[in-house]
């Protein structure tokens, strides 16, 4: 089942015919170009002449291997329509040498509304970012939310989208094909995989000690939601290795590490000093992109505890739905979570526990909240059913969190 990425959409129409660059980022089949062809369906439907809306995909065979900009930007130029606006869609545009200059050309030409895709961050920086600094605005893709999960899953019970939600790969055709073939999902989660390592990682990054940097991919995997460092995954990694083998250094690891993250399969949350307002250097948290990409790659009996699980779950829908920064929060010896700060200054303090029934556990959970003494909101996410506040922190059920049915 197709289903319209609705939060997304808004977001493409709100800024059609701005005069700014859309640059839509994500990993590989997470649905950048669907989420295009939709658009572009919108805009034909509206009334805007098939004339007008231009689209080349660079991933197609006729279009590999372009080496010379100018002579797409002359064979776009010679299409466009000077009697309205032209909308140029361009998908997987790092695929293209020049991409840059090709972009800053088209940028200034009059009624030409740009929209663009790629699967590597590094898309948006170098020489792109220094050309159209002040020009662009990106729009990252993630997969399904909990609310589009279950449009998929008609008819489920809301308890049985969760169990699934919290396990299964949340890519677009991953869902497709876990209705119709669930014994090939593993196999194509892994093809997607070495897809991006391949097309990303690898090759841009000139990678030759392959078995080194999955062994990197797996430690990052199976770390979800606790502290790493380059220095700390080296030392692990090398502790195993005997006499007179090469180790890895910890500038290697950093290294994969961004190119991991560069190509959205992990996402790092730096770590924020509540009290003293300042980011902190060390002891970086990552979340996966895919909680079923990572089974796929690591095996479900290396999976992590549903506590980790339901944080990552957590981290990727407070990127849904804030336009801001995301850190993970140090209050003296305490931890919270996750700080949400939106671009007006406004934060939100979340804690995330699978359970806090127990006495114990919820004063554990509440006392770093309780040690915050500003006025923002303060929510602790568990899946347990009950909704209660305790000296102004909200205790929320995850689930109707996830689904939108609270404005925690």
């Amino acid at each position: 089942m197709k289903i319209k990425r609705e939060t997304y959409l808004g977001k493409l129409r709100e800024l059609r015919g701005t005069h700014l660059i859309k640059v839509v980022t994500g990993i590989r089949r997470v649905g950048k170009s669907t989420l295009l062809a939709d658009f572009r369906a919108e805009l034909l439907a509206s009334g805007v002449p098939g004339s007008r809306v231009h689209f080349v995909n660079f991933e197609e065979r006729k279009n590999l291997g372009l080496t010379d900009w100018t002579v797409l930007h002359d064979e776009i130029e010679a299409t466009l329509d000077p009697l309205g606006m032209n909308y140029v869609f361009l998908d997987e545009i790092q695929m293209v040498a020049g991409f840059e200059r090709l972009l800053d050309s088209l940028f200034v030409k009059p009624d030409t509304d740009i929209y663009v895709t790629g699967s590597n961050a590094f898309l948006l920086s170098g020489e792109l970012a220094t050309l159209l600094s002040g020009r662009h605005i990106s729009i990252n893709v993630l997969p399904y939310s909990f609310a589009e999960f279950a449009l998929a899953h008609p008819g489920q019970s809301v308890d049985t989208l969760f169990r699934a939600y919290i396990n299964a790969s949340t890519l677009p055709e991953a869902v497709n094909l876990s209705a119709h073939a669930p014994g090939q999902v593993n196999q194509y989660l892994r093809d997607v995989f070495e897809t991006v390592v391949r097309k990303d990682i690898v090759t841009r990054a000139a990678i030759r000690d392959i078995s080194n940097f999955e062994s990197v991919v797996r430690f990052a995997f199976d770390s979800v939601g606790s502290f790493v460092s380059p220095r700390r995954i080296t030392d692990r990694l090398n502790a195993g290795r005997k006499k007179g083998e090469t180790g890895i250094s910890h500038n290697t690891v950093e290294s994969y590490l961004q190119r991991l993250t560069g190509a959205f399969v992990l996402y790092k949350a730096d770590r924020y000093d509540i009290k003293g307002r300042n980011l902190l250097k060390t002891q970086q948290k990552y979340y996966c992109v895919d909680l079923g990409l990572k089974n796929a790659m690591s095996g479900m009996n290396r999976g992590l505890n549903t506590g980790h699980k339901l944080e990552n779950i957590v981290y990727l829908e407070l990127r849904r739905r804030y336009q801001g920064d995301i850190w993970v929060g140090k209050h003296d010896e305490s931890e919270v979570d996750f700080v949400v700060q939106n671009h007006a200054e406004e934060r939100r303090y979340y804690q995330v526990a699978w359970s806090a029934a127990e006495p114990d556990t919820l004063e554990r959970e509440l006392r770093p909240l309780r040690k915050i003494k500003d006025n923002y909101p303060k929510i602790l996410l568990t899946a347990d059913p009950d909704n209660e506040t305790f000296e102004g922190i909200r205790k929320v059920n995850v689930v109707d969190w996830l689904a939108g049915n609270t404005d925690a």
